[in-house]
């Protein structure tokens, strides 16, 4: 039975710096406030205006193909994952399709958010499976810093975001248990949506924004910290035991763990809950902040980079964000 598995990974940030010294010009924070709530030391902006997640993409897209071993013209379908497209519409996946030189090809927009990754996995793997494509390009891209309100108001999310490109590119194997994608699940609960989110501009107002909405600061993200907490440490478990149960696996089977990287203290707090050695698990979050679509792919090419992973080795991720999304998956590199 034909599956998918990883060909080459890639990423790209941004060479702008941001540290938390340099937020405190803007508001009133700190650097320990910051790093004491979230994990997070430094993040990247664009350099300059013109700049949108299917730029970024282009670098991390070219260094997966290299890294593959395959060119760019062999892709035939993106999938593209953003809470922050370059505009409204039409989709991310068609601006960078035509970045890379790919008229015709299919491609599609995830709009998950931080499981933008995952349910993009999903995807690409029944794609595959069914024998509709054969190279499939999976992309998480964010620019979010054009996007946040960098005033005291706003600076518990300001804090947070960074910019950054992911991608992964997938392909059929018939290599029975040897490297693969084994399992994704994935969820959401509507429930949680005002909770996490941003309230204009919105189809359902007429018009869809008014100088009051922005005054209101209706058109900057919005989050109940503490409940998209409770949340996250809840149902993250859940869904890795969901997808380990199922595969008749434990977490003492796994190689290395690649959370999404949204607060450090809500992957410690999973860890701790999952009895998971913190030397198996990605933490980046400290130099990017949270990317979004792009933190697991981005945590995963990088630890690559660095020797962490090898091939035949189990790898686990997992996500929860706005929507409320979440999910996990199992893959064997």
């Amino acid at each position: 039975m034909t599956r998918s598995k990883f060909l080459g990974f890639g990423h790209y940030v941004p060479t702008k710096v941001v540290t938390n010294d340099d937020l405190a010009q803007m508001f009133d924070t700190s650097d320990e406030w910051i790093q004491k709530r979230t994990g997070i030391k430094e993040r990247r902006f664009i350099e300059h205006a013109g700049i949108g997640p299917s730029d970024l993409a282009v670098p991390a897209v070219k260094m997966a193909c290299e890294n593959a071993g395959v060119t760019v013209e062999q892709i035939d379908a993106i999938i593209f994952a953003t809470l922050s497209p370059d505009h409204d519409f039409p989709g991310s996946g068609c601006f960078l399709a035509d970045k890379l030189g790919l008229p015709g090809v299919p491609a599609l927009d995830v709009r998950n958010q931080c499981s933008g990754f995952l349910y993009s996995l999903q995807i690409a793997d029944a794609w595959i499976r069914c024998g509709m494509y054969r190279r499939v390009l999976i992309v998480g891209a964010e620019v979010h810093s054009t996007g946040i309100d960098l005033s005291d108001k706003g600076r518990d999310v300001a804090v947070l975001f960074g910019d950054g490109a992911a991608c992964a590119l997938l392909g059929p194997t018939d290599e029975g248990e040897e490297p693969g994608v084994i399992d994704v699940e994935v969820h959401a609960d509507g429930a949680g949506a005002k909770l996490l989110w941003i309230e204009a501009p919105a189809s359902s107002q007429m018009p869809r924004i008014t100088h009051e909405m922005i005054d209101e600061g209706k058109i900057w993200p919005a989050m109940n910290g503490k409940q998209v907490f409770r949340w996250a440490t809840t149902k993250l478990p859940e869904v890795i035991h969901s997808v380990l149960g199922r595969n008749h696996l434990s977490m003492s089977d796994i190689d290395l763990f690649v959370p999404h990287q949204a607060n450090r203290r809500i992957n410690e707090f999973v860890c701790q809950k999952l009895e998971f050695p913190s030397d198996k698990v990605v933490h980046n979050i400290e130099r990017y902040g949270n990317t979004t679509a792009a933190s697991i792919p981005l945590g995963l090419s990088e630890a690559i980079e660095e020797g962490r992973v090898q091939k035949g080795d189990s790898v686990l991720f997992a996500a929860f964000g706005a929507g409320f999304t979440w999910g996990a998956a199992l893959v064997r590199l």
